[in-house]
């Protein structure tokens, strides 16, 4: 069952790569007509509304990250949407993968903060009227906090999306084993595998929003 999540290979060349590059090949470009077509509208809207939600919250010295958050968002979701098709393989389930994003730009807000404004940075790691006895203790708890930030990014992308596919090829596979030997059973559970896919996706989108998301409020916290 865990084979679905190993890098393909061809000819001893792992495609992870192929499989990363591939969602900027099937976003449109913006044409340059006046009038556009209606996938382009409907995407020109969706990237005004998000770019919209993530920078309003924010000053306007962190509103420079808004195009590269939109573009981390449009990755994340169209590699989540199409590892759910078949004979593919999700880049997004691989925790190196997850992490080699979230580290580098979990370190970028923490180092402007602590570059613009260090005091206030460094005031997070004590909140404020700690009686002096917990002062080390709460110290040491805070920056390990800070520090498991960018795991808990990593993980929790890499947990939802392994256990979403587990239990779509578990169910998927109690349906061609029931099938003929309990067929109404085997519909019922074809039945749950199809409310299962839909939730997938739903799952597919909110994740790859929630990790925006949280990387917006680090990067809230900085400047």
């Amino acid at each position: 069952y865990f084979d679905q999540f190993l890098s393909p290979t061809l000819l001893g060349i792992p495609l992870i790569a192929l499989a990363l590059l591939l969602p900027w090949v099937l976003l449109p470009k913006p044409a340059k007509q006046w009038t556009l077509n209606r996938f382009l509208t409907l995407q020109s809207r969706f990237i005004r509304l998000f770019t919209y939600q993530i920078a309003f919250p924010i000053n306007i010295p962190g509103q420079k990250w808004a195009m590269m958050f939109m573009a981390l968002m449009l990755f994340l979701i169209t590699l989540n949407m199409l590892g759910l098709l078949p004979y593919t393989f999700t880049p997004t389930t691989q925790l190196s993968i997850n992490m080699a994003l979230a580290f580098p730009l979990w370190l970028a807000t923490v180092i402007i903060g602590f570059r613009n404004q260090p005091t206030h940075a460094l005031g997070h790691l004590l909140p404020e009227g700690t009686p002096t006895l917990l002062i080390p203790i709460l110290i040491i708890i805070e920056t390990m906090s800070l520090m498991i930030r960018p795991i808990a990014l990593g993980v929790r992308l890499t947990a939802n999306l392994t256990a979403g596919h587990l239990l779509i090829q578990l169910i998927a596979t109690a349906v061609f084993v029931l099938l003929p030997i309990m067929p109404m059973t085997a519909i019922t559970a074809w039945a749950v595998l199809i409310l299962l896919t839909l939730l997938e996706i739903a799952v597919a989108m909110i994740q790859a929003y929630v990790f925006v998301l949280l990387l917006s409020l680090y990067l809230q916290e900085n400047v």
